[in-house]
C-alpha cells in the first residue's frame, strides 16, 4: 500500500510533461519574453540617461530628514549639483555635512542650503528665484516635502485640513509654476511629485493627507499634458509605507503632533530604496509610478476593478483602526 503510494508520487509521466511543456509555452513564454525584453530595453535606457547625471541641478524640497534625505544622497552620488530645501535649516546643514562626507566617483559638487516653508506661499516665488539663481536653472525638482494626519475626518479641525493642503498641495503647486518658467525658457526640465498611494486610493483616518495627494495626482496629470510639448516632463510617484518619521510627526484632529510609530510604518520599505526607485523612474521616463509592497499595490488594484469589495474592506478596516486608537 505504501509502496503504491509512494509508486503514484513519483515523477510526472511524459503526459503531464507535455501539459506543463504547453502551458509554459502556449500562455506563459509568450508573456515572459515581452516582459523579459521591456525590461531589458528599461535598464539600458536607466544606463544610459545615468550618464546624463552629472552636473543636472536638482532642488529636493522636505530633504531634511527621510525620503528626502536620501533621495539627496542618491542624486549627490550620482554627480548632480543638489540643493536641499526644508523648514528646519540645522537639519539641512548636517545632511550637507553628511553628502560631503560621502566618496563619490567622478565630479561631486558641494550641495547649497535653502530655507523653505510650504505653507509660507507668499515667501515662495523669491525662494523661486534664489534656487534658479544658484546655477541659472533647476533641471529636477523634487516635490517631496510634506505632512501628514492621524484623525477622524469628523472631528478634524477645519484649520488642520486646510494645513495639510495648504503645505501638500498648493505650497507644492506654487513653487512648480514658480520654477517652470525657467524650464520652459530653457525648453527642458523634469518635475517629480512625490505623492503617496493614497494619492489614488483613501484608507480611513487619512481624509486630509488622502485628499492632498488626491489633488496632488490630478495636477501632476494635468501639467504632464501641458508641458509635454515644451520639453519638460512630469514624473508623480505614489510610495506605499516607508520607513520614515512621517506618522510620528503627523497632525491628529487638533493640529497637535501624533508622536507615535504606525506598526506599518515601521515595516515600510527603506527610505534608500524608495529613493533608488525614484531615481529610476526618473531616468527612464516613467510618467506615473507605484512604489510599494504587494499589500498596497493589491488594494489599488481592487479598488479599481471590485469598489464594493475595496469599500467593504475600508469599512472593516475603520472599525479596527478605532479600536486600536
Amino acid at each position: 500500500m505504501a509502496y503504491d503510494t509512494v509508486e503514484k508520487c513519483s515523477a510526472p509521466s511524459n503526459g503531464d510533461w507535455n501539459i506543463l511543456h504547453w502551458i509554459l509555452g502556449t500562455i506563459c513564454m509568450p508573456v515572459a519574453i515581452p516582459l523579459m525584453l521591456i525590461n531589458l530595453w528599461r535598464r539600458s535606457l536607466v544606463a544610459k540617461q545615468r550618464k546624463l547625471l552629472p552636473g543636472k541641478v536638482v532642488l529636493i524640497t522636505g530633504a531634511s530628514s527621510g525620503l528626502g534625505e536620501a533621495l539627496a544622497h542618491v542624486f549627490y552620488k550620482a554627480g548632480c549639483k543638489v540643493i536641499l530645501a526644508a523648514r528646519r535649516v540645522e537639519e539641512l546643514e548636517r545632511v550637507k555635512k553628511d553628502l560631503l562626507a560621502l566618496e563619490v566617483v567622478g565630479t561631486a559638487y558641494p550641495p547649497s542650503v535653502l530655507q523653505l516653508d510650504l505653507a509660507n506661499l507668499n515667501a515662495i516665488p523669491t525662494f523661486a528665484n534664489n534656487a534658479v539663481a544658484i546655477h541659472n536653472g533647476i533641471d529636477i525638482l523634487v516635490n517631496n516635502g510634506g505632512i501628514s494626519v492621524r484623525a477622524e475626518a469628523i472631528s478634524t479641525g477645519l484649520d488642520v485640513d486646510l494645513k495639510v493642503m495648504t503645505v501638500n498641495y498648493f505650497g507644492t503647486i506654487a513653487l512648480t509654476k514658480a520654477i517652470l518658467p525657467s524650464m520652459v525658457k530653457r525648453q527642458k526640465g523634469h518635475v517629480c511629485f512625490v505623492s503617496s498611494i493614497q494619492g489614488k486610493i483613501a484608507i480611513p483616518y487619512r481624509s486630509a493627507y488622502a485628499a492632498s495627494k488626491h489633488a496632488l495626482q490630478a495636477f501632476s496629470d494635468s501639467l504632464r499634458a501641458e508641458v509635454a510639448a515644451k520639453g519638460i516632463k512630469v514624473l508623480c510617484v505614489s510610495p506605499g509605507y516607508i520607513k520614515t518619521q512621517l506618522s510620528v510627526n503627523a497632525l491628529t484632529a487638533t493640529g497637535q503632533q501624533h508622536g507615535k510609530m504606525d506598526k506599518a510604518t515601521a515595516k515600510g520599505m527603506s527610505t534608500d530604496e524608495c529613493a533608488m526607485s525614484i531615481l529610476n523612474s526618473l531616468l527612464s521616463n516613467e510618467k506615473d509610478v507605484i512604489i510599494s509592497q504587494v499589500t498596497a499595490s493589491a488594494a489599488y488594484w481592487v479598488r479599481f476593478l471590485c469598489p464594493p469589495l475595496y469599500f467593504w474592506i475600508m469599512e472593516k478596516r475603520a472599525l479596527t483602526t478605532e479600536k486600536e486608537e
